[in-house]
């Protein structure tokens, strides 16, 4: 069993009248994590009822309002008692059809899954404001994995267990930049299993995730847009460069990957500009939510000599600040000026601005490169981070601090206060 994060969360907040809303990518593990919530309540005496809209028996009570109720009071009754009902981007109008079993007023607690689908993000969203907690499950982080992968023994001293065992962290890493972090991939005996897994995975989302969005059969072009992609990580995006090479308007190409965005396969970083004569203000760079995916994406899933490792390793690292940034208000942007200089990426404090650069090597001594002296020059920032593998050490450009840390202690930084 691979404990998640998010599970500790989803039960304070069982003791809430709002929806319980989660979402995320498929296979990321919602339905397991949504089980285990109901075998917790039940062990504890509560009554509850799984539906799921992929199962066509349980869909069948969709087809009203009325319906629904008709089939949770015969189940359980009419005393208090918690509903999920998974896959819930299945249902039409979905959102609507939430907000009015919510405003009836029922003794009854809702725990709702979707994938990340446009349906789910925008209308239940309008629909149930003020009526729902959203909870986003990712696939399993670094941290989830090595806990899981070390057997829970250092669950609360990782952060001790990695800075002292620097090889065995680089093992961990490795095999995570490899493979990503979706469950069914992760708990895969060996590489071909784990090659399996990842392949249905990436099939299943073109096939029921964008072909039902797009109400299209054929993706081909998208799945070569995704390839695209993968294949230029952390790169600058030229749009009308991409409508020449798929065939496909400029405008498409824009709409396919906001729709990669709205499913968790994508998340597009916009550049940070003051100065707007010389910075780039349009073109975006795009990285992966799940490593192993983008792997596949590219043809080089489970390769441990993959030619642009160091942009995965950025991957890596972006994925990392997401996470730590998601309760708070930064934001997080990247860096170029129109004669080359580049930051790999700004995290915007409000209050102060924080630039960060990674490299994949293990550095033996600190230096900074000319891109990140630019941006001091420029910003003056008070502290700085250069994320690497191994070295740990403080210099100071100026009044700014430059922290050469390990990538694990980015794990332990608060964005609010450390960073």
């Amino acid at each position: 069993m691979i404990k998640r994060k998010i599970f500790k969360s989803l039960q304070d907040h069982l003791s809430r009248k709002e929806i319980s809303l989660i979402i995320g990518p498929r296979q990321a593990g919602k339905t397991t994590l949504m089980l285990l919530l109901k075998e917790q309540l039940e062990k504890e005496g509560h009554p509850t009822l799984f539906l799921n809209l992929d199962i066509e028996a349980d869909a069948r009570f969709f087809t009203s309002q009325e319906t629904l109720i008709r089939k949770i009071e015969l189940e359980l009754g009419r005393e208090d008692g918690f509903v999920f009902i998974d896959e819930i981007q299945r249902k039409e109008d979905a959102g609507v059809f939430l907000k009015g079993i919510y405003d009836m007023n029922l003794p009854y607690k809702y725990i709702v899954s979707g994938s990340g689908s446009v349906e789910l993000k925008r209308k239940i969203h309008e629909s149930l404001v003020g009526r729902k907690r959203i909870f986003e499950l990712n696939t399993l982080s670094f941290e989830e994995v090595v806990n899981f992968r070390t057997e829970y023994r250092y669950e609360n001293k990782l952060l001790d267990f990695l800075s002292l065992d620097l090889n065995k962290a680089k093992l961990l890493l490795d095999d995570y930049l490899l493979f990503g972090g979706y469950p069914r991939v992760v708990l895969a005996k060996n590489i071909n299993e784990k090659q399996l897994e990842i392949s249905e995975i990436y099939q299943s989302y073109l096939e029921k995730d964008i072909a039902y969005l797009l109400q299209v059969k054929k993706t081909e072009a998208l799945t070569n847009l995704v390839k695209i992609i993968a294949a230029q990580t952390g790169k600058l995006i030229n749009y009308s460069e991409l409508s020449s090479i798929l065939g496909i308007s400029t405008q498409t190409v824009k709409d396919y990957l906001w729709y990669l965005e709205k499913t968790f396969i994508l998340h597009k970083l916009t550049p940070y500009f003051r100065n707007v004569r010389k910075e780039i203000r349009k073109s975006p760079v795009y990285y992966f939510f799940d490593l192993g995916l983008r792997n596949y994406a590219v043809g080089g899933f489970g390769n441990l000599n993959l030619p642009d490792i160091g942009f995965v390793f950025q991957n890596f690292v972006f994925n990392l600040l997401r996470e730590k940034s998601s309760l708070s208000p930064a934001s997080i942007h990247f860096w170029r000026t129109g004669d080359g200089a580049e930051v790999d990426f700004v995290v915007d404090l409000v209050r102060e601005l924080v630039p960060i650069e990674v490299k994949w090597a293990s550095l033996k001594r600190a230096a900074v490169s000319r891109s990140l002296r630019n941006f001091i020059l420029q910003y003056r920032p008070a502290k700085s981070y250069i994320v690497n593998i191994s070295l740990r050490e403080t210099i100071t450009i100026g009044k700014t601090k430059i922290h050469f840390i390990p990538f694990h202690e980015l794990m332990g930084l608060n964005m609010q206060e450390s960073l």
